[in-house]
């Protein structure tokens, strides 16, 4: 088996969240999402397959927007396997500052997220978002960047404002959203590559095609990996939302053994660059 820590999941604890977004009426609106409507604990990643889950990053669920630090607490709580916690931010409340701090009481966490997806381009450009996302630089948080590449002005806000902040550590999301090789999300990775605290983290396939396969995927992340090179490159699963296509088990079945990749590489995608990245304590 292959040591792997999952850089990219999600837990859920229906008592306890609220998960909107797991709810009829909103979105994402996925005719299916009713199957993944229940908690999911540390143990449903135990598998007898390809891979040895040693570590897994957290990202937020959704579990409390308004109290983004009850997701941290919740998990720091329960949680046995090294971790760290990726948090829900706002950045565009003004609540930010005082979020920000109740936040960096928890040991777990690393970084942030704020969905951007088809409002990129406005909230990166927002003069106020600009400052936020300074304080975050100051502070060595990781901002998760979970936006389509296939926009190109998503992909130059975001640009933008990397060449203003050249210390500030970004991990794009699920590999910036391709359906499909194309041209832009090719210009987009290429430009953002140049960028050296850049990082690219390659799962939610499931959330694009239901019924995606490692020779489609395999390009992609090929394609990922010459331009930003082997050390920032991370493959991660989006559990539990993966299972609309696939079981856990076969995700990394499909990774560390269908898609072929030679030991030093698997290495690095799976294990390495997600413990320097998100500074896990590992052996």
């Amino acid at each position: 088996m292959s040591r792997v820590i999952d850089s990219h999941l999600h837990l859920f604890n229906l008592e306890k969240g609220d998960y909107h977004w797991l709810q009829e009426g909103h979105t994402p609106e996925w005719s299916d999402k009713n199957k993944i409507r229940r908690g999911y604990s540390e143990g449903d990643l135990s598998q007898s397959g390809s891979a040895d889950i040693v570590g897994f990053v957290h990202i937020e669920a959704g579990f409390d927007n308004s109290h983004p630090w009850r997701e941290l607490e919740w998990l720091e709580s329960h949680c046995e396997l090294p971790f760290r916690s990726i948090a829900y931010l706002d950045l565009t409340s003004d609540s930010f500052d005082e979020h920000l701090e109740k936040l960096q009481e928890f040991k777990s966490l690393v970084g942030v997220r704020y969905i951007l997806d088809n409002a990129a381009q406005e909230v990166l450009s927002n003069p106020n978002v600009f400052k936020r996302l300074a304080v975050l630089s100051d502070n060595q948080l990781i901002f998760e960047a979970q936006l389509s590449l296939s926009d190109p002005g998503a992909s130059c806000a975001l640009a933008d404002v990397m060449q203003q902040l050249p210390n500030f550590k970004v991990v794009i999301n699920h590999c910036g959203s391709p359906v499909q090789l194309n041209e832009q999300w090719m210009h987009s990775i290429t430009r953002l590559a140049h960028h050296p605290e850049c990082s690219i983290k390659c799962s939610g396939w499931e959330m694009f095609n239901r019924d995606w396969s490692s020779e489609q995927a395999k390009p992609i992340i090929s394609f990922a990996v010459r331009q930003f090179g082997l050390t920032r490159v991370m493959l991660a699963s989006n559990f539990p939302v993966s299972e609309l296509a696939c079981s856990y088990e076969d995700l990394w079945q499909r990774y560390l053994k269908e898609m072929k990749w030679k030991g030093f590489e698997k290495e690095m995608l799976i294990f390495e660059n997600a413990k320097r990245i998100y500074q896990l304590d590992i052996d």
